[in-house]
């Protein structure tokens, strides 16, 4: 499994939002010049995050973009399946029950559920909130 820069960047873009948010949206050019990511290439990512429901998206003089919920409601795997669609490390994981012809007496399939297991558990145990948390507990002990 190998995340795309849609979903790295993505997480970037949230958690840089995350710590810029206040009354106003965030608008993406700053959020652009923050991360050192091409606006035009955020403005396709806050499309998709904003479909899906974590982002809302405002026009005008003061327009951006400000998360919909708070950002302990948002796992990494949560938005990572956003922007990737499945993460599973086999293709045959991609549907349950499973269709693979093959996985009744497949011999491996056990490998790729458990590393299915131990990336889910991992990312779905991690929020923005976290993540927040973790950049200020660095900056602490600098």
């Amino acid at each position: 499994m190998k995340i795309s820069t849609k979903g790295r960047y993505a997480l970037r873009m949230l958690v840089d939002m995350a710590q810029h948010q206040s009354a106003t949206p965030v608008a993406l050019k700053d959020i652009a010049a923050r991360q050192g990511i091409s606006k035009k290439y955020l403005e396709q990512i806050a499309l998709v995050l904003s479909q899906s429901g974590i982002l809302h998206g405002s026009r005008g003089h003061q327009g951006g973009y400000r998360l919909v919920g708070q950002p302990a409601d948002y796992t990494v795997c949560s938005i990572l399946e956003t922007m990737e669609g499945s993460l599973h490390p086999v293709a045959c994981l991609d549907h349950a029950p499973n269709a693979c012809e093959r996985c009744n007496g497949c011999e491996t399939l056990f490998i790729w559920e458990g590393l299915d297991e131990v990336i889910r558990t991992y990312l779905s145990s991690m929020t923005l909130q976290d993540v927040l948390d973790r950049i200020e507990a660095g900056k602490k002990s600098e």
